[in-house]
């Protein structure tokens, strides 16, 4: 260990290259004050559990950023949540948009304590169907964009004395799932990816977690059973609550993780999936 906040590297002799700087145009970002309130980043925060924890984030007196690729929910959301929030268009799948946003979020409030990764979608196939292209594009928004979101958000973070990064896992990271092969991969991945970031960077000040839900009441599940590709009456009969949750719900558990109230809390996947992980029954 070197100095207060070193950490044993055993990769000390790799270079890592990194993510490349991105050139912000000064009318294209929204003018504010030095932000002193806690500040958190969410990307896919325009709807369903990422807004829902906004919600949260700004009647605990934060400040938050929304991030997220849709336009219109992004303007909708952020009239909704008024002067202490921000919304950056980012595709999490393009690093550019991913680093720009950060590069932002230095830039205009100067600080950044928590990061909470809930972008994702989900298309429910027979394994035998799913294609390279929607297998590799699931593990891309999922995986791979909550990776990119937490390394671009690094540099921010080491400055902070509250740091924390939640990320969102799933019932599915525990549990087989039928038709969810590339879903249930890349949300095992995030637990995966969540330890790791938490051994890795515990000692420069940065805590990792996860929360993992089970059926949450949001626009993307509804969309879902409305379609037919998920039963509202199976998932009910397979969860011991008997229920969806909510969103505010879900938010609740990863406020917590996102604050010093969970100060000692760290490489922790904290389920909130009504019993669904221990219970697994999928076929009576």
């Amino acid at each position: 260990m070197t100095g207060n906040r070193g950490f044993w590297d055993p990769f000390a002799k790799l270079t890592q290259t990194p993510p490349e700087l991105i050139t912000h145009s000064k009318e294209s970002l929204v003018n504010a004050e030095t932000v002193t309130a806690p500040v958190a980043a969410v990307t896919g925060g325009a709807s369903g559990i990422g807004l829902a924890f906004a919600r949260k984030w700004l009647e605990c007196g934060g400040h938050v950023i929304l991030m997220d690729y849709q336009q219109a929910s992004l303007d909708t959301a952020i009239r909704e949540l008024g002067p202490s929030a921000r919304g950056i268009i980012v595709d999490v799948t393009k690093n550019a948009t991913v680093v720009s946003a950060y590069d932002s979020i230095r830039e205009i409030e100067g600080r950044l304590d928590a990061v909470v990764n809930c972008a994702g979608v989900a298309t429910p196939s027979p394994s035998e169907d799913v294609t390279d292209e929607s297998w590799m594009n699931m593990l891309d928004i999922h995986l791979t964009g909550s990776m990119r979101s937490c390394r671009a958000a690094f540099p921010l973070l080491i400055e902070s004395n509250r740091a924390s990064i939640v990320n969102i896992a799933s019932v599915a990271s525990l549990v087989g799932m039928p038709g969810r092969a590339s879903y249930t991969t890349a949300k095992a991945g995030i637990a995966g990816l969540t330890r790791t970031l938490a051994v890795e960077w515990a000692r420069r000040g940065i805590r990792c977690n996860a929360v993992g839900p089970g059926y949450v009441r949001t626009n993307l599940t509804d969309a879902l059973v409305a379609s037919g590709r998920l039963s509202d009456g199976l998932i009910t009969d397979r969860t011991p609550l008997g229920r969806f949750a909510e969103a505010a719900e879900i938010a609740e558990a990863i406020y917590f993780l996102s604050t010093p109230a969970a100060s000692y809390v760290n490489g922790h996947l904290l389920m909130a999936d009504g019993g669904m992980s221990v219970d697994g029954n999928w076929y009576d």
